[in-house]
């Protein structure tokens, strides 16, 4: 996936979740951030951010916060809405005769239902923007809606359903994602028990540029 009319900034501040300053060719500017997660880590008084510009002229704000540097260095895509995007364009290389996103199943929507052959999919997406010392981790906050979607697949491989959630890392040079048990012990436990049931835990490491996301995989493999 691409975004169109990127540029750099310096932030500033997150007065919420949806907002922050940031200073964009020498003035301050607010804009909308693509991730409602806390980045604590990433979202520093003076790191350089990568803002996409909207083509919608009756938005409130003009940008939207889609990147990071963290430490100056390291280039971090926060948008939460890519991890879909790209594994919804991934999914187009395993060889599926059908990609339905949004599917419903018990009382949560699954990001993905996919058929091949006589085998029926369900694909859970997160996004991994937590890294620290090379190994990402997540979730960064507590999600007690993700450990709904893991305790669906776990019921859904018992059923003969083929599961699988896949660790969308949203920064090069990771290639692995550990649960935060820290943060969110709950999570790790359920996704213990899903890959116990037989649900496949992917980890798909991305090509990050300042205007692109994409998974580096593109082999087939879900089988």
């Amino acid at each position: 996936m691409t975004y169109p009319n990127t540029c750099e900034a310096v932030f500033l501040d997150r007065p919420n979740r949806f907002v922050a300053h940031v200073r964009l060719d020498g003035k301050a500017e607010t804009v909308h951030v693509k991730n409602t997660g806390r980045c604590r880590e990433l979202l520093l008084p003076g790191a350089q951010v990568i803002l996409s510009k909207s083509d919608n002229p009756a938005r409130r704000t003009a940008y939207d916060l889609i990147g990071v540097y963290k430490d100056g260095e390291r280039l971090f895509n926060i948008d939460s809405q890519a991890p879909n995007r790209v594994v919804g364009e991934w999914l187009q290389t395993q060889e599926f005769t059908l990609i339905r996103p949004e599917y419903t199943f018990g009382d949560s929507r699954i990001d993905f239902y996919m058929e091949r052959g006589g085998e029926r999919w369900l694909l859970e997406v997160k996004g991994c923007t937590l890294e620290r010392d090379g190994v990402g981790y997540f979730p960064d906050a507590p999600t007690e809606r993700g450990v709904k979607h893991l305790r669906e697949l776990t019921k859904a491989a018992g059923q003969g359903w083929h599961c699988a959630v896949a660790f969308v890392i949203q920064t090069e040079g990771v290639t692995e994602v550990q649960s935060n048990m820290e943060t969110h012990p709950a999570f790790g436990e359920a996704l213990a028990e899903a890959a116990t049931a037989g649900v496949r835990v992917l980890h798909l490491p991305c090509r990050v540029s300042p205007d692109s996301l994409a998974v580096l995989e593109t082999g087939v493999i879900l089988g």
